[in-house]
């Protein structure tokens, strides 16, 4: 198996990513500014599934781009760990705090990231707002109807880390995304995305499936998303 793409050299390493995870970026349709910051996101993601932390697995949420309709949306689970730092240091690409983040996704509740790929907020409580609209998938707990609820209220889009090592990518309220190990996607049954496309990438490991309906995301959000009664996620 590959090094992941952390391990290649830096003019190297952007082209691995956009090989793996570019998919994924054309099926969001986000513009050419965001596709950097999102795939570093995602590569971001896929390393908290496959390392864990401190010998164990663990789960998360990054909500990107956004970021104001975000955070009136959500609130803190406790003295937020990024405030007060200086800009510069909370940007995506810095080793430093990729680290940093790896060990803050221990934590409940989950991160919110600007589109220009700047930390403003972790173990953020994000708001639940349940209608027949969003797509989570049943069974997949509340981070995924986090996820699924704040990209169909704004024009975010949330990617998730679970405990089973898979990672998933919402936007305007549906699964558009997912990120297997490859020996985990023994049948497309496990499959949660819709008339998924499956690209096997067995170099790093990974199977990536990308669902067949084109889902935007900067023509704002869905419409006719109502509460059903408002709950909250982590």
């Amino acid at each position: 198996m590959a090094d992941f793409p952390n391990a290649f050299a830096p003019d190297q390493r952007s082209d691995v990513i956009e090989r793996l995870f570019g998919s994924v970026c054309d099926r969001v349709k986000c513009t050419d500014q965001k596709r950097q910051v999102l795939e570093e996101l995602i590569e971001l993601a896929v390393e908290l599934a496959r390392e864990g932390r401190e010998g164990r697995k663990v789960g998360t949420l990054f909500v990107f781009g956004d970021h104001e309709a975000v955070l009136e949306r959500s609130r803190p689970l406790l003295l937020d760990p990024l405030k007060g730092h200086d800009r510069d240091l909370l940007h995506v690409s810095r080793a430093d705090l990729r680290e940093t983040i790896k060990e803050l996704s221990q934590l409940d509740g989950g991160f919110v990231v600007d589109h220009e790929g700047f930390f403003h907020s972790a173990a953020r409580y994000i708001n639940v707002e349940i209608s027949g609209s969003e797509s989570f998938g049943l069974g997949l707990g509340t981070r995924h109807a986090a996820g699924s609820s704040i990209t169909a209220q704004t024009k975010a889009v949330a990617i998730v880390v679970s405990q089973s090592s898979v990672v998933r990518v919402y936007a305007k309220g549906e699964l558009v995304a997912e990120i297997i190990p490859e020996l985990y996607l023994m049948s497309r049954d496990r499959l949660f995305a819709r008339d998924a496309k499956i690209n096997n990438v067995p170099e790093f490991g990974l199977a990536i499936a990308v669902s067949d309906e084109g889902i935007g995301t900067d023509d704002g959000p869905r419409a006719g998303v109502t509460s059903l009664g408002a709950r909250s996620a982590v």
